[in-house]
């Protein structure tokens, strides 16, 4: 069970990573990214990120084009949240793919 401290340190970084992707869409080619999920570390060292991507088909291209400004992504979260943090977590993106998974499960239940 998270703490209440985590549980607002995940929700400010949902809330400052889905500005962040909002306003640079064009550089993870114009793709819509959702945060859906940010699970803290108990010791705020490590944060990992879940994403879901639209269309999913170019979900691979727009991971590696996280994967390659996440120290861009870093930075920018870092000035966001310099007044409540003292360290910001390193950050680890996911691929969210619950949402296939419950469309594929509608599928089989509807066949």
């Amino acid at each position: 069970m998270e703490s209440t401290r985590l549980q607002k340190v995940s929700r400010q970084i949902q809330k400052d990573l889905a500005e962040y992707f909002q306003r640079n869409s064009q550089a993870y080619l114009g793709k819509l990214i959702t945060v859906t999920v940010v699970r803290v570390s108990p010791d705020l060292s490590f944060a990992k990120v879940y994403l879901s991507i639209f269309p999913v088909d170019k979900a691979a291209e727009v991971m590696e084009a996280v994967e390659l400004t996440k120290i861009e992504i870093r930075h920018d979260l870092a000035r966001k949240v310099r007044h409540q943090l003292r360290k910001v977590p390193e950050l680890g993106f996911y691929l969210d793919d619950s949402i296939d998974y419950e469309l594929n499960i509608e599928r089989l239940l509807n066949d």
